[in-house]
């Protein structure tokens, strides 16, 4: 009889991971993990060993976004406690990420364990399945049924604690072929199809709408369909907008494509949700940022529609008009044929009177912004957080990768993004915070883009508060030698919050905001990379430009002036409470 392999339990978890297709692992490395990490070894799994747990998690975030397929962050279980933030994020993006927690003794749950933490009950509201694996003959399953749950469906991120005793204790290869699946390949994932008679009334809406628009979601995104919807755009021309918070789903080559669906930050689109007669959301959720689905926001006489792939996306949208369950690209292929078979006169004027408004906004932005900064108040060359994301854009290509971090740092450059792409600029991909809008995530996402497109430029437009809240992370740029180009936004403090306090507090002023002036551009000069600080707005793009031609991580150092954001205005005028809502 032929002797049957053992490998400890952590080299199994590898082993079925690397049988997954699971190709990033990042951590901080923990002696509770290191029989995974001798698996990741021996199975040739790319491991970076990041300065923190929450790195990890965000760094893993990153790749899960881009690839659109699991990565792995595993930690310890003190680690665990460090994670949480960037598990936190992916469950608001959505991101299959797996994390793994290598965790106290089973056999003495409960009795006080060394390091003992109930990860699976604190990991559960953030996550779409956390478990304990409680056997080492059923790793195999636990995986599988980590990677069906994080990938099915809306995707999200999932957790595994693996106690230290199974994930040093031995166990057969072979137990694992025993029981159904036998294979430890990736499954596909499933696409819900529309029921036919639901799809038959959807689309009998449509087709008497003249004056419709698309609001894109992470549906799209997840779902690998963005292509049919720029086919929406170019063949019917109807205009498309993006929800806020996640990667832009389509580029500027997409003429039909017009930016944000947010009244604050890209105000045309008050007037697109306003005049159209039919709202098509699709992979979206009517939450805080649409409204929950309410007026002013969506008028009370325009019909909304919202399409979703999975139910968990149909669970947030009651307040739609009409919900239909169906797979995004099954519902662009339908728009389409609708199109093409002549049962839709959609008249595409409508995209045009759209266009106009986008180019009358950006006439005034662009104005307002000349007015701003000649002003008597900002002489000196004092530089506009606005003017500083449209110098820094300048200076980027076509098929560069834009990310942002901060509060009103991103607010700002999601509108200079869109003047920009009226301009011409058509950048391959945009990433920054999403719905949880969590400070510190700017310089993991930047490394993740660079890493899996090295050929290309990678800048990052960091608040100075976002980067002193993961701005260690850049370590791993020099260590996995990424040379990304980091622009810090430095005001000096939480802008942001001081400009709510000033509206919210009685006397006006601002409280535990401000920061000391912290030389940001030494930092990476002290570490071997490219280093300057700007102080005059003619001074930006020759740095931007020598920083990316340094070939190193590289930091721009910026001195602006703070300066509220629409948004913030928006936000913070109206209201007498602490809520941003």
């Amino acid at each position: 009889m032929k002797d049957q392999k053992s490998l400890r339990g952590g080299q199994l978890l590898a082993k079925y991971l690397k049988e997954k297709g699971v190709d990033h692992v990042f951590t901080l490395a923990g002696g509770f993990c290191n029989p995974a990490l001798e698996g990741f070894m021996n199975y040739q799994m790319p491991v970076v060993n990041c300065p923190h747990e929450q790195i990890a998690g965000h760094l893993a975030d990153g790749h899960a976004r881009l690839t659109r397929k699991p990565t792995v962050c595993i930690v310890g279980p003190e680690g665990f406690a460090n994670a949480i933030p960037a598990m936190m994020e992916a469950w608001g993006e959505r991101s299959p990420v797996i994390f793994i927690t290598g965790s106290s003794t089973l056999k003495k749950q409960g009795a006080g364990g060394f390091k003992e933490i109930d990860d699976v009950s604190i990991a559960e509201p953030l996550t779409k399945y956390s478990a304990s694996i409680t056997d080492g003959t059923r790793i195999s399953e636990f995986v599988d049924r980590a990677w069906r749950i994080a990938t099915s469906g809306y995707p999200g991120p999932v957790h595994l604690s693996m106690p230290v005793d199974i994930m040093f204790s031995s166990f057969t290869e072979e137990n694992s072929l025993t029981e159904r699946p036998y294979s430890s390949k990736a499954p596909e994932s499933f696409r819900a199809w529309p029921e036919p008679k639901a799809l038959e009334r959807t689309l009998e809406i449509i087709k008497n709408s003249r004056k419709p628009i698309i609001i894109g979601g992470h549906g799209v995104w997840w779902s690998k369909t963005e292509h049919l919807l720029k086919r929406i755009g170019d063949e019917i021309k109807i205009p498309i907008f993006n929800v806020p918070y996640h990667q832009k789903l389509l580029n500027e080559d997409c003429e039909a494509f017009l930016g944000l669906a947010d009244v604050h930050q890209y105000h045309p689109s008050k007037f697109a949700f306003n005049e159209s007669d039919c709202i098509l959301m699709v992979g979206g959720k009517l939450d805080n940022q649409m409204n929950f689905g309410n007026p002013p926001l969506f008028p009370s006489d325009t019909k909304l529609i919202c399409v979703n792939g999975s139910h968990e996306e149909i669970e947030f949208n009651r307040s739609a008009d009409h919900l239909l369950l169906c797979d995004p690209g099954a519902f662009f292929e339908s728009l389409l044929d609708l199109k093409h078979t002549h049962q839709w006169s959609y008249d595409p004027v409508w995209l045009g009177r759209n266009l106009k408004e986008r180019e009358k906004w950006i006439l005034a932005s662009i104005t307002d912004l000349k007015k701003t900064t000649d002003s008597p108040a900002w002489s000196g060359g004092k530089i506009h957080p606005l003017q500083l994301s449209l110098s820094v854009q300048n200076v980027m290509k076509n098929d560069d990768i834009l990310v942002f971090d901060g509060g009103n740092t991103h607010f700002w450059s999601e509108i200079a993004v869109n003047i920009a792409g009226k301009n011409g600029l058509s950048l391959h991909q945009i990433m920054h915070p999403g719905s949880y809008s969590m400070l510190g995530v700017g310089v993991s996402f930047a490394l993740s883009a660079k890493s899996l497109n090295p050929s290309r430029t990678v800048v990052l437009i960091s608040g100075d508060g976002a980067f002193l809240s993961g701005g260690l992370s850049i370590e791993a740029a020099f260590q996995e030698n990424l040379p990304i180009v980091v622009i810090v936004d430095n005001n000096g403090g939480l802008d942001c919050i001081s400009q709510q306090q000033e509206r919210l507090f009685k006397d006006g002023s601002h409280f535990a905001t401000d920061f000391r002036d912290i030389p940001f551009h030494g930092l990476f000069t002290g570490m071997g990379g490219h280093g300057e600080l700007v102080t005059h707005k003619d001074e930006i793009e020759g740095a931007v430009k020598r920083a990316i031609e340094s070939g190193k991580p590289a930091c721009v150092n910026v001195k602006t002036k703070g300066v509220i954001s629409p948004i913030v205005a928006a936000t913070s005028d109206k209201r007498d409470k602490a809520s941003i809502e």
